[in-house]
């Protein structure tokens, strides 16, 4: 049995993409496979157009079509372009079914102006807290540049105040020295002065001291200070009153301010509280005195007061030191027993205070 013939003509020449451009006169860039392939064909016996395909005769099924590009470039030259052209030239196509390019072009154009918008809010936004937080760090730094101009000035004024206390401190105890310094000088030029005869008694009544009048120190002072201020023009009271300034037991009282009524006027006037029960002279009597416990007042005038009242403090001062209370150096207790006798000799003069 014979071979059957093969055709000679193209089973795909209704569609297929070399017949279709060899008849318009282009040339297909395809894939160099699919070249090689076609450029094959191209020297075989022209095909039957009339003729139909038969795909069981061990040709090629018909070819698919798809999306390829063709360039044409002139009616005479059959040149390929390399497999990346195709690629861009397809890519500058539209497939069926897709979007139209100035769709899409509007919608990346309305994504970059969103994208736009909000990167300008977010630019303000961020602009706008950092203003604040600005202007914070600029009230804080206000804030402690202000406290720390106080801190300052408090620490000056501390300092200050520190430096004129340590002056003050030592400009006392400097007038202190000099006080102290004065009054030893005076000490010293009084010994220099003072009657060693009355000191030295002075002395040997301190050694053992006594309330008893016969001993030097006492009788002199009885005799140059107690007696003389204590000598009243009522001799009688006077008696009683130096034994008890000497017993310790009289009293001194103010008298109550009152009004009294007007039947007893003459009996004030002649004897209570207008006339001094010691001296006898009209004086406004402000006090009372009391000898031991009886019931008896009589009313004295200040200057009378005054001269009990130092009386009764240099008795007093005696006293504590016959009783151990007073616990000083000689010379100490010597002074303050002259001071308490130039008081008896200034209220014996008749100068007191005037509180008395």
């Amino acid at each position: 049995m014979d071979a059957p013939e093969k055709p000679s003509w193209c089973p795909a020449r209704a569609t297929c993409p070399v017949f279709l451009a060899m008849s318009s006169g282009t040339v297909c860039d395809a894939p160099t496979g699919l070249g090689l392939a076609l450029e094959g064909n191209l020297r075989e016996e022209p095909w039957d157009t009339e003729s139909q395909p038969h795909l069981d005769e061990g040709h090629p099924p018909p070819l698919e079509a798809a999306p390829v590009s063709w360039k044409s470039v002139g009616p005479c030259k059959s040149l390929r372009e390399p497999p990346g052209g195709l690629a861009e030239a397809s890519v500058g196509e539209e497939a069926p079914g897709e979007e139209d390019p100035a769709a899409a072009q509007l919608d990346v154009l309305r994504l970059r102006s969103s994208s736009m918008e909000i990167r300008e809010k977010g630019s303000e936004f961020l602009k706008e807290e950092l203003h604040k937080a600005q202007k914070e760090l600029k009230l804080k730094d206000e804030e402690c540049e202000r406290l720390s101009k106080v801190r300052e000035q408090l620490e000056q004024e501390l300092e200050e105040l520190t430096a004129s206390l340590f002056e003050e401190a030592h400009k006392m105890v400097r007038e202190a020295n000099m006080k102290q310094a004065a009054s030893e000088k005076q000490l010293k030029e009084a010994r220099g002065k003072v009657d060693t005869v009355l000191f030295a008694e002075f002395q040997a009544w301190r050694e053992s001291p006594t309330l008893d009048k016969t001993c030097p120190f006492l009788e002199r002072v009885y005799r140059e200070d107690v007696g003389p201020c204590l000598d009243f023009t009522m001799q009688e009271l006077s008696v009683l009153v130096r034994a008890a300034v000497e017993d310790n037991t009289l009293t001194i009282e103010p008298v109550a301010s009152q009004t009294l009524p007007a039947m007893k006027v003459a009996a004030v006037e002649c004897g209570s509280t207008n006339t001094c029960a010691l001296s006898g002279l009209a004086r406004a009597c402000r006090h009372r005195i009391r000898l031991g416990d009886s019931e008896g007042h009589y009313y004295i005038s200040p200057s009378s007061r005054a001269r009990i009242t130092a009386v009764c403090n240099f008795f007093t001062y005696i006293r504590y030191i016959q009783q151990g209370l007073v616990r000083q150096d000689a010379e100490p207790m010597f002074w303050e027993i002259m001071r308490l006798r130039k008081e008896m000799s200034l209220a014996k003069l008749g100068f007191f205070p005037q509180e008395a």
